[in-house]
């Protein structure tokens, strides 16, 4: 598989080798197409009922391919999400992911890679890591499993091994650490999730999950990183800037953070995507289930989103 690059967004950027698929003849039918552009969503989530409405709204918005982060782990929902995506010929690609509910067996890691190995000869083509890492899923002692923990070294390296990319969500964002109340910048989302506030609770600072990301990424040069959610701290783009500079194996995603990075100087992010133009992918978090099943954009509101 060979890295494929597409035009997004009027940025020149590199898909990496998730996105190099079997077979490139899905039509594309907005009317914004053009010979040179084909879009790339990197950063979708799609059920197994929502698989048809997944098409369709990719079509009208003229996503030649996605990237499905929901395949869900080896035996537990994989495979059943594999073969319709097979049978629709939909422009597809599905990931894997680590059976968390196992987290706690002192052989994770090395399950894990085993499990990644037959993932990807049924047709996985990368690894999704949750934020469920660092800040829920518990190992053998009973205590949160950081995320550069070494038992989860043989996972890491079987993906580079294997040649799939890691996507990886680490932490949250900054204002899910503050008190959820009506000053908080993120009230309103908080108030629609108030599980989502890490407020007062018993996990890790956002720069101790940030660093531990680091740490994961550094040890694992052959390994290729997507850092969602532009590279999990969108609140401050030049600390982003300095990991890519220092970790030539990451990349990033936009996914659901397109306001936060309208606080940002507009020329500080220009000269950003300038310098990183083949490191940041689209991504929308755009989260597909069976109708009437509500959308989502990374998240929803006391209401139910329209599919406007």
């Amino acid at each position: 598989m060979t890295s494929r690059r597409t035009f997004i967004g009027g940025l020149t950027s590199a898909v990496v080798t998730a996105c190099t698929c079997e077979d490139n003849r899905v039509p594309l039918s907005s009317k914004r197409e053009a010979p040179y552009l084909r879009r790339v969503d990197a950063h979708l989530h799609v059920s197994r009922g929502g698989l048809r409405r997944a098409i369709e709204i990719m079509r009208q918005e003229g996503i030649a391919w996605g990237v499905n982060l929901s395949g869900g782990a080896l035996g537990h929902g994989l495979e059943r999400q594999r073969e319709p995506t097979k049978a629709h010929n939909a422009p597809l690609v599905t990931f894997t992911s680590p059976h968390w509910p196992s987290c706690g067996e002192r052989d994770f890691g090395a399950r894990s890679a085993e499990a990644l190995s037959k993932a990807v000869a049924l047709g996985a083509r990368g690894l999704k890591i949750h934020k469920t890492l660092g800040l829920h899923a518990k190992g053998p002692d009973g205590e949160l499993l950081a995320v550069d923990a070494k038992e989860l070294d043989p996972l890491f390296e079987t993906a580079g091994d294997l040649r799939v990319p890691v996507w990886i969500h680490t932490g949250d964002p900054l204002a899910f650490w503050d008190d959820p109340g009506p000053s908080n910048e993120r009230h309103a989302e908080l108030a629609a999730h108030p599980d989502w506030s890490l407020f007062g609770r018993h996990v890790p600072s956002f720069d101790e999950l940030y660093a531990q990301l680091e740490r994961r990424v550094a040890r694992h040069p052959k390994t290729q990183f997507v850092s969602v959610h532009f590279g999990n701290c969108a609140e401050q783009p030049q600390r982003v800037a300095a990991s890519l500079r220092r970790l030539p194996n990451l990349w990033l995603d936009t996914a659901a953070r397109i306001p936060e990075l309208g606080r940002h100087p507009p020329l500080e992010l220009r000269q950003f995507f300038t310098e990183f133009r083949d490191r940041v992918l689209f991504g929308s978090d755009l989260g597909v289930g069976a109708a009437p099943s509500p959308l989502f954009l990374g998240s929803s509101g006391p209401d139910a989103p329209t599919a406007e």
